[in-house]
């Protein structure tokens, strides 16, 4: 399997107090620009109350990305940029984080707001469990009986899953393994039958899977 870029697998929020202000950090994944705003828009709700919800976001990975920030009213510089800088820094593409400030009463100064901004985008990204978006596809295939356990075996070979086993005449499986395994898999199948089996390809799209 190729590696892909990093995707948080799931959304994750932790706080961090610094001389009473609360920082709430909440990380999700996002994988549209769409999908991004919609979380921002779902957090300001949530923390309508709030002195600032800073957003930043990048989607997308590797070499192709669209990034966003906003200090959304902190002083310029102190919370939206350095929180972008530890999301960027950490491998994660995908991903959306926003950073809640409940003010504490005392003013913490400018290198104070992004060593604290800074501090909490950190603990989520380094918390949060981490994934691969990567292309599968799911295909049917109609094997003898006799060849089931081989077929079952095969499977991990390639990181391909069994997602379904219908017995009739024959049996018809339906697979699911990544898109980059296609061809190696497919010559595994032609070496166990004598090239009688292929399987046919019904979707293609993306998950994503655990590291």
């Amino acid at each position: 399997m190729k590696p892909s870029y990093q995707v948080p697998l799931t959304e994750i929020r932790l706080e961090h107090d610094v001389l009473k202000s609360r920082f709430i950090a909440t990380l999700a994944p996002a994988f549209s620009i769409d999908e991004a705003r919609a979380f921002m828009a779902r957090i300001r709700k949530e923390f309508a109350d709030a002195s600032h919800n800073v957003p930043v976001y990048i989607i997308g990975g590797g070499n192709t990305v669209t990034e966003y920030f906003s200090d959304d009213g902190e002083p310029s510089g102190t919370s939206g940029r350095p929180a972008l800088a530890v999301l960027r820094g950490s491998g994660l593409g995908d991903a959306v984080l926003v950073i809640t400030r409940y003010f504490g009463g005392t003013l913490l100064g400018t290198g104070g707001l992004v060593k604290a901004y800074t501090e909490a985008a950190q603990l989520v990204v380094n918390t949060v469990g981490r994934g691969q978006r990567i292309s599968v596809h799911v295909a049917m295939l109609a094997i003898p009986y006799n060849l089931l356990e081989r077929i079952r075996l095969l499977m991990p070979r390639f990181h391909g899953e069994i997602l379904g086993e219908d017995f009739a005449a024959d049996i018809t499986l339906t697979l699911q393994f990544p898109v980059d395994e296609y061809d190696a898999f497919q010559l595994a199948l032609r070496e166990l039958s004598a090239g009688k089996l292929q399987v046919e390809v019904i979707e293609t799209k993306e998950m994503i899977v655990s590291m």
